[in-house]
């Protein structure tokens, strides 16, 4: 990641992440076509890596502790598998050797220009040509050291319909630029070749791309998004940047954390109960700020740099509190052994993850489906929501789950009806559909026997579920409902909460999904 010195023009955004077996989805331009993705459950291979962590390559490997104030991430049966390949951190380890034997090499670093940049291009352009893709060299001719992006694209999807995934290879002249960025160059291979390999159907087509000169102000990917025309950037229906993703005192940062085209990336660190953050350090300092200039949409995760971490990040994540996320940060140690395995573990299964969710189908070609529930966490305000007033909010009385806005329905300690809905659209030829969403249930009831408050969740018609005071628990649990009998209907999703006269119940409702697939 760049530093903060090097251009006063640069405003707002940053980068990283990937993961697990086999998916369907898709994506598009606006937010409403960016579809939110659900939250999915942890997989076998996550879960046992959450228990026991890979060992770190370097020190201070953070292992996120379970969330403050509730239980890991409980998931009821039912909810949606993932279907995205696990990236093998082995691998992508590999890929960090040989980027610091490039830099031993070639004077100590992989600066844009530098004998070591050049190395580094030639390395990811082999292998990925010997996978099957197509691979162009642009020459940056307007950066300060002129030299080229490398640009990969897998044959397959529209190519009128592009979900782009980039990461900078250049690095510093100070040292080997291993955390920044060969992390994040590396988790990005590392899909790349497990993408090809696999070779699966695609809905959209996939380009990868290596910046140069990002070090020296994004110039890199600036020239790259001011060569396409008009036409060719309304193709690219989202880009995603990483990095920095293998901070040693790493945090999980996601840029434009509330936007739908961040929900897939925040689904998969949502399934590991670690609760991210906005990138608020890298906000226009890696390669997705040119990107997002020219009206495209971004996100991308982040490990963290030289701002410090906080206590309250420290208790949710582990690690150490005011210090660097990297201290070596621009550093001659920014080597093999500044990287914690586990953070830039969960990078590059997330990324896999988002890009099976975007862009991969399930061969069968009946079915457009992905997430139908438009701002699920009700951080763009109430919009497309109706909602009984004051139920849409923000209030410190009861907390989000993620962000800072909720729908809380009830807990008012009177009579009292709530409601909140929203008209979905379910896509014809899908033949599973799952609603999710994160339900917190507070209560002055003291009955054990007596159902006194209840919430009720509808979609049409028809009753799906319902809760009451009896079920109040600390935290929040994710429900979830098979609705995919409604296939090819229109129909509005609705929660109802009732409440009698006197003890209040709340039913707060968070972070709400209905993948269709």
């Amino acid at each position: 990641m760049r530093g903060r010195t090097l251009s006063a023009r640069i405003a707002l955004v940053v980068c990283t992440g990937m993961t697990l077996t086999l998916a369907t989805q898709s994506l598009a331009a606006s937010p409403s076509a960016l579809p939110a993705v659900a939250a999915p459950p942890a997989p076998p291979d996550v879960a046992v890596a959450a228990a026991a962590p890979t060992a770190p390559v370097g020190p201070a490997a953070v292992e996120p502790a379970a969330p403050v104030g509730q239980a890991a991430a409980p998931v009821e049966p039912g909810a949606v598998a993932l279907a995205a390949p696990d990236i093998a951190i082995a691998n992508v380890q590999a890929h960090l050797t040989q980027f610091n034997s490039i830099a031993s090499g070639n004077g100590g670093n992989r600066r844009a220009g530098s004998a070591g940049y050049t190395a580094s291009v030639t390395y990811v352009k082999t292998r990925l040509q010997t996978a099957g893709y197509t691979v162009t060299e642009q020459r940056c001719t307007s950066c300060t050291y002129p030299s080229n992006n490398l640009i990969a694209e897998w044959p397959g999807g529209p190519a009128d319909q592009v979900v782009m995934f980039g990461a900078h290879l250049d690095g510093v002249s100070a040292g080997p630029g291993i955390n920044d960025n060969a992390s994040g160059s590396a988790a990005l291979l590392e899909n790349a070749l497990v993408l090809a390999a696999q070779d699966p159907t695609m809905t959209k087509r996939v380009r990868f791309a290596w910046w140069t000169d990002e070090e020296q102000g994004l110039n890199g990917s600036r020239f790259y998004v001011n060569s396409l025309s008009a036409t060719q950037r309304g193709y690219i229906k989202g880009y995603y940047n990483f990095d920095m993703v293998g901070s040693t005192n790493g945090g999980y940062f996601i840029n434009r954390l509330s936007s739908t085209t961040a929900a897939p990336l925040k689904a998969y660190w949502d399934s590991l109960g670690l609760r991210p953050e906005e990138n608020v350090e890298g906000q226009g300092r890696s390669d997705d700020y040119p990107f997002q200039q020219a009206g495209i949409p971004t996100s991308g995760y982040a490990a963290g740099a030289s701002a410090r971490k906080t206590s309250a990040q420290a208790t949710k994540w582990g690690g150490t509190a005011n210090a660097a996320y990297d201290p070596c940060y621009h550093r001659s140690c920014d080597t093999t052994a500044n990287i914690s395995s586990t953070v830039l573990n969960r990078a590059a299964d997330g990324i896999a993850y988002a890009l099976w969710q975007l862009a991969v189908g399930d061969g069968t070609g009946g079915c457009s489906g992905g997430q139908v529930v438009t701002n699920g966490g009700f951080e763009s305000g109430s919009s497309p929501w109706t909602a009984s007033s004051g139920v849409i909010t923000n209030s410190s009385g009861q907390p989000a789950r993620t962000g800072s806005w909720k729908a809380w329905l009830d807990g008012r300690g009177r009579t009292t009806t709530h409601t909140l809905a929203q008209t979905v659209t379910l896509p014809a030829g899908c033949t599973a559909a799952t609603l999710a969403f994160w339900l917190h249930i507070d209560t002055a009831e003291t009955t054990r026997t007596t159902a006194y408050d209840r919430l009720t969740v509808r979609l049409g018609t028809t009753t799906l579920a319902s809760w009451s005071n009896l079920d109040a628990a600390s935290g929040y649990l994710q429900r979830t409902l098979d609705v995919g009998g409604y296939a090819g209907q229109t129909v509005t999703l609705t929660f109802t909460g009732t409440e009698d006269s006197s003890l209040q119940t709340s039913f707060v409702v968070d972070d709400v999904t209905l993948q269709v697939g």
